[in-house]
């Protein structure tokens, strides 16, 4: 999950900064993955017990940190909002780590999950009533069409886990557009605090059901080094944003998808496919698109209003 779980504090601007930050945890993103497949395909650690151990020891990890500089209050105007958004972060957790469990190749989930923006803009537009130009849907149908090439469907090696990356990208684009609603009314700390404090414990009722597998001894290293990677994944992430523009540092995180095919080459030898390619391509310049209409047109709203 590559969203912030902590809130940005002002910082000197620093572009070159944040965009080191920001590969910096597309890397650790990348050790997070790796080991998560390794801990559930090779350690026998069922995924609802990964992703449950994973957001437990990122919590054990962060907190103190999250202590010294004081726990954000959980006040909040809309309490059922909040909770919904917990625990719609913490299924697509759970459909992550279910894809990886399933075998679903590195590279191929992260390009899936790349697809997320282009749901958020398709719910911004249905759901939220904001207004989306002709340029923004066509961007929209380009990176569902190279979420497509990358699945393949109609291919004798599609199957049905590959669609899990898919659907965690769905739930978390939800994630994404309940936050807008609640940054209306509820401040940024308190929506930070929310899913920082509560996605460890949702998790734990997620994973209870089918019951919770103590690891081996090796499997607790792995799952712990996943935990610690997440915290500092996230950090690195609220460092990026700190120092620099959303607009510079976000083509950065593109990174993150040749970093995981290489992680994946590296430890399980899986190489790509040409059409894994052709469709991040499409997905990667759609989203370059986007972001680059937004920024004009904050940057056209911003001349107009000053």
């Amino acid at each position: 999950m590559s969203q912030t779980l902590l809130t940005p504090s002002p910082a000197l601007r620093a572009p070159s900064a944040g965009a080191l930050f920001m590969i910096a945890a597309g890397v650790a993103f990348a050790g997070v993955n790796t080991l998560e497949q390794i801990a559930t395909t090779r350690l026998g650690i069922p995924a609802p017990t990964a992703a449950f151990l994973q957001y437990a020891v990122a919590l054990v990890a962060v907190l103190p940190w999250a202590l010294r500089h004081g726990l954000p209050s959980l006040r909040t105007r809309r309490p059922f909002l909040q909770a919904f958004r917990v625990l719609l972060a913490a299924l697509g957790v759970q459909a992550w780590v279910a894809g990886l469990a399933h075998g679903v190749p590195i590279g191929q989930a992260v390009a899936l999950v790349m697809t997320s923006p282009f749901v958020v803009t398709l719910g911004a537009g249905l759901l939220l009533g904001e207004r989306v130009s002709a340029e923004r849907w066509l961007a929209v149908t380009a990176g569902f069409v190279g979420g497509l090439i990358i699945l393949d469907p109609f291919s004798a090696s599609f199957t049905a886990a590959s669609l899990y990356p898919l659907g965690a990208a769905v739930l978390w684009a939800g994630v994404s557009l309940m936050q807008k609603r609640l940054l209306a009314e509820d401040s940024p700390e308190a929506v930070a605090a929310w899913l920082l404090l509560m996605l460890a414990p949702v998790n734990l009722l997620l994973a209870l059901p089918a019951g919770l597998a103590m690891p081996s001894a090796s499997g607790w290293i792995t799952i712990i080094a996943v935990g610690v990677l997440t915290a500092a994944a996230q950090a690195l992430l609220t460092l990026a944003y700190a120092r620099a523009d959303a607009a510079y540092v976000q083509p950065f995180d593109h990174v993150k998808l040749p970093l995981n095919v290489l992680a994946g080459w590296i430890a399980f030898g899986w190489l790509p496919p040409s059409r894994l390619w052709l469709g991040a391509a499409l997905i990667v310049g759609a989203s370059m698109f986007l972001l680059w209409r937004e920024s004009r047109t904050a940057a056209a709203y911003s001349a107009s209003s000053s």
